[in-house]
């Protein structure tokens, strides 16, 4: 059995351990970055060398297949002169040649985020955005992909409905607000209104894969109608997901209607008993999302007042269609015009 004093010492061991690594994980970053603005560095220079010999001697493709040719003789050991990737070169000095401002962030993410930023992102302001991203949350390849297809510097723009600034770190509030959308689109639910909220969740379950789609990266889904005990009482959360970005737990509440001020009460309560019963010492603080139909903002602004713990309200969308199994059913045009045609 352990004694209070052993788990008192062992919760003192986690959290000096945890802040160990975190020094250990800092070490590398600050390593890996100089390193990695080293190699920037260089690859800025070829291409603008290749850039400024072809505009000054009118020299065409072939002379960069030939300085690929004769890099990758000289310097077998080391990747990166491929042809492509001398092409690429030549084009991120002439993306980035005429805006200094960008310059040197460019040279504080990796070479692959660059190439995806370069060859999906076409205006500055936006390029910017995914730069500064990428510098500041540590997005891989793959993130970073996922952000630029949701679109992510156009949820910037629209005022979410959280408290997170109040209720996390900043450096998690941005993260979790970056994280949760203002609208959830359910469309591949194939279903329409009205719907009932154990029906919402159970195709949600079915679609498993397709809402952790829409939810984003880093989303891995736990458990529905999670149990949570407080003497002999149970409690239940909807959804239960873990993001591993956030590091932290996050509850989904699904309503069908408009939010109601009480909502906010009853996910704090969850939030609570998470926190305690469920969460790990070296988690983040567990974050709420109530989902509803509709919400109306200055109610949500006072339901979330003096809530101490981070909680959004978000809305969802479902299809304007028909469900397929309806649509099925129902005469197709042509059956219709025939039939208005033999009256």
């Amino acid at each position: 059995m352990v004694t209070k004093k052993e788990a008192v010492v062992k919760s003192d061991y986690l959290q000096f351990l945890k802040e160990i690594k975190e020094k250990i994980v800092s070490a590398r970053i600050i390593a890996y970055r100089g390193l990695n603005r080293g190699l920037i560095k260089l690859y800025w220079e070829i291409g603008k060398r290749i850039a400024e010999k072809q505009e000054k001697f009118g020299w065409g493709k072939s002379i960069v297949e030939k300085l690929s040719y004769d890099l990758r003789q000289e310097f077998s050991a080391t990747k990166g002169y491929s042809v492509q990737n001398l092409w690429y070169m030549r084009q991120f000095y002439l993306v980035y040649r005429d805006f200094p401002n960008l310059q040197q962030p460019v040279g504080e993410i990796p070479w692959g985020q660059n190439l995806v930023i370069m060859s999906r992102v076409k205006s500055k302001k936006e390029r910017e955005f995914y730069i500064r991203g990428t510098i500041q949350f540590g997005w891989s390849r793959d993130v970073l992909i996922h952000q630029i297809e949701a679109e992510v510097h156009k949820q910037v723009k629209i005022k979410k409905m959280h408290n997170f600034p109040k209720t996390l770190p900043v450096h998690l509030a941005e993260q979790a607000d970056l994280t949760m959308k203002d609208t959830y689109t359910l469309d591949f639910l194939d279903v329409a209104e009205p719907i009932l909220e154990k029906e919402l969740e159970r195709k949600l379950i079915v679609n498993l894969k397709n809402f952790i789609t829409e939810l984003g990266l880093g989303f891995c889904f736990i458990g529905s109608q999670y149990p949570l005990r407080l003497k002999d009482k149970e409690y239940y959360v909807d959804l239960l997901f873990f993001h591993r970005h956030l590091h932290c737990l996050v509850a989904f509440d699904l309503k069908i209607g408009e939010f109601k001020s009480e909502y906010a009460g009853k996910m704090n309560f969850y939030l609570n008993l998470l926190d305690d019963l469920v969460r790990l010492p070296e988690e983040n603080p567990s974050i709420g999302i109530i989902l509803c139909k509709n919400r109306d903002r200055l109610e949500v602004e006072y339901a979330l007042r003096g809530i101490r713990k981070p909680i959004g309200v978000s809305k969802y969308r479902l299809t304007k269609k028909l469900p397929k199994k309806l649509t099925k059913s129902l005469p197709t045009p042509e059956v219709l015009k025939r039939g208005l045609k033999e009256q």
